[in-house]
């Protein structure tokens, strides 16, 4: 009898989805100019000194780490995000500040940051709730030019990890060349950029046949651009999936009017994007994303009125040198994972 009523209780389980399946967080965030208030003579970090060009004080600094752990909560709800890529940070120094001495130590985060060659310090850095991704291994992958003396940039973050159903999970985190120089001219820096992403996700797929690949960033350019859409194949969602393959959650969201994680010249811009390997758009597999959809974050709080174009604007930190008190001059976005045990 109680070996029948056992069996039942997990039959029961099993249907209902009762304690079998878990959301798991994924966000995203350019945080723009994370930088700490001391000077580091190997970067041109300059302008973000107490008497360099934007007056960059203790107090604004120690504000900004306030403002992210809000957004971060925010984004969270009533659970923290499992998983938070960040991007426009300065060093090992802020991320530690931010996890271990803001508000959001609370939340006991672990981290990884790469030590990148840019020339004003700024790498990207993964977030992690140790209880939900037990960090196997990371690596941070160099992107080099072709070219005369081209202006170096952030490295590619890999991090592999097990989910709480024993499943891996790879996580890369990029912050692609940006186009300050013009759009068509600095092409060819994220066409590089995609091309070493796309040889690493290659180089999962033959390693393991069912890897589980996720990848987030800024990529300075849109969904349907020659980098992400060509050198990188990723594609929209749609009803038919190849396992293999990669997929851009916004591709098929950019013609919606006034959608887009950053606005300039008064025009929504989706630079800010997931990704995901086909196997995790398989609902019926162990991991997939939920929905196979990701947001991009609008809480009030995050806008200001935009009376130069319309309507509003990311609610920045700083507007040249004149300090603000926003968040960033880009909108969080954010994914949830459905995990099945």
């Amino acid at each position: 009898m109680h070996r029948f009523i056992m069996v039942s209780l997990l039959w029961a389980i099993s249907v209902t989805g009762i304690v079998s399946q878990n959301l798991f967080r994924v966000m995203f965030y350019n945080v723009e100019n994370l930088f700490d208030t001391k000077d580091d003579s190997l970067k041109n970090d300059n302008d973000f000194l107490p008497d360099g060009f934007m007056r960059w004080t203790p107090w604004k600094y120690w504000e900004k780490l306030r403002n992210i752990t809000r957004v971060i909560t925010a984004v969270g709800g009533m659970q923290s995000p499992a998983l938070i890529g960040l991007c426009e940070v300065e060093n090992d120094s802020v991320i530690f500040d931010l996890t271990r001495r803001s508000p959001l130590r609370a939340q006991e985060y672990a981290y990884l940051i790469t030590d990148s060659p840019d020339d004003r310090g700024i790498d990207v850095a993964l977030l992690y709730q140790r209880h939900q991704f037990r960090l196997l291994e990371s690596r941070e992958y160099e992107i080099r030019f072709s070219g005369r003396n081209p202006r170096p940039t952030r490295n590619i973050l890999h991090a592999v990890g097990n989910l709480i159903n024993g499943d891996t999970l790879d996580v890369f985190v990029c912050h692609f060349p940006s186009r300050s120089d013009g759009q068509r001219e600095t092409e060819p820096l994220r066409v590089a950029a995609a091309t070493l992403l796309r040889k690493k996700t290659d180089s999962l797929f033959r390693i393991r046949e069912d890897a589980r690949i996720l990848i987030m960033g800024d990529f300075n350019d849109h969904p349907d651009n020659k980098s992400l859409s060509r050198t990188l194949q990723a594609k929209r969602v749609t009803a038919k999936t190849d396992k293999k393959g990669l997929y851009n959650l916004f591709y098929h969201r950019m013609k919606e009017r006034d959608f887009g994680s950053y606005k300039y010249r008064g025009r929504w811009e989706v630079l800010d994007q997931f990704m995901a390997s086909g196997n995790l758009l398989m609902q019926s597999n162990n991991v997939s994303v939920d929905d196979n959809k990701a947001h991009i974050f609008k809480a009030d709080f995050l806008f200001e009125e935009d009376t130069r174009y319309y309507g509003q604007k990311p609610f920045r930190t700083n507007l040249g040198p004149r300090y603000l008190g926003g968040f960033s001059d880009h909108l969080p976005i954010y994914m949830d994972l459905t995990i099945r045990h």
